[in-house]
C-alpha cells in the first residue's frame, strides 16, 4: 500500500511543482504532516542529502525520501512517481509544439507560472531557514553563525556551489553541528 501512495504522491509533486526540485519541499512538508511514516524534522536533511548528491534535486529528493520510508523499491517508486507526470507531458508538448510556439495563451500562461514558482520557492526559503536556525523554539546561534558566513561568501565571490558545501561541512563535523 505505501508504495500506491508514494506514487501517487510524488505523481501529484511532479505534475504540480513547476519551478525545479525545490518546488517540489512544500509538497514534502504538506507529506510529512499528512502521513506516519515521514517525520518534518528530516526534511532539511533529505535536502542537504539531495543537493549534495548529483543529479536532479527533484529526483534526489523523491528517492531519499521514498528510501527512507520504504527502502530501494519505495525510493525507485517515488522517483518515477514523480518523473511521470514530466515524460507524459513533454511527450504531448512535442507533438504539438508547432502549434503552441506562437501562441499568446501559451505565453500568458508561461508569465503566470514565472511568478508562481518564485513564490514557491520564497516560501521553502523561509522554512528551511526556519527548521534550520530554530530548533524546539530555542535559536541555534552557531548555525546563523554559518549561515550567515556563508551567505556572504556567496553573494560576494561566487566560486563553485561544491567549495561551500565542502565548507559547510567540515565546519560541521569540527563545531558538531
Amino acid at each position: 500500500m505505501i508504495f500506491l501512495v508514494l506514487f501517487w504522491e510524488f505523481f501529484k509533486m511532479g505534475l504540480f511543482s513547476i519551478g525545479g526540485g525545490l518546488a517540489t519541499l512544500p509538497f514534502l512538508y504538506k507529506l510529512a504532516a499528512s502521513y506516519p511514516w515521514l517525520a518534518e524534522e528530516t526534511i532539511p536533511d533529505i535536502v542537504a542529502a539531495a543537493q549534495f548528491s548529483p543529479g536532479a534535486i527533484g529526483v534526489n529528493l523523491s528517492l531519499f525520501t521514498g528510501f527512507r520510508c520504504a527502502g530501494v523499491a519505495g525510493g525507485l517508486t517515488a522517483a518515477l512517481g514523480l518523473i511521470t507526470p514530466s515524460i507524459i507531458i513533454i511527450i504531448i508538448v512535442a507533438r504539438m509544439f508547432s502549434s503552441f510556439k506562437e501562441n499568446r495563451t501559451v505565453k500568458a500562461v508561461f508569465s503566470g507560472l514565472r511568478p508562481a514558482a518564485a513564490g514557491l520557492l520564497a516560501a521553502v526559503t523561509c522554512t528551511l531557514i526556519r527548521t534550520s536556525l530554530f530548533n524546539a523554539g530555542l535559536f541555534r546561534w552557531r548555525e546563523a553563525v554559518l549561515f550567515t558566513l556563508l551567505f556572504i561568501a556567496i553573494y560576494r565571490f561566487k566560486k563553485h556551489p561544491v567549495l561551500y558545501i565542502a565548507a559547510a561541512g567540515v565546519t560541521g563535523i569540527i563545531l558538531g553541528l
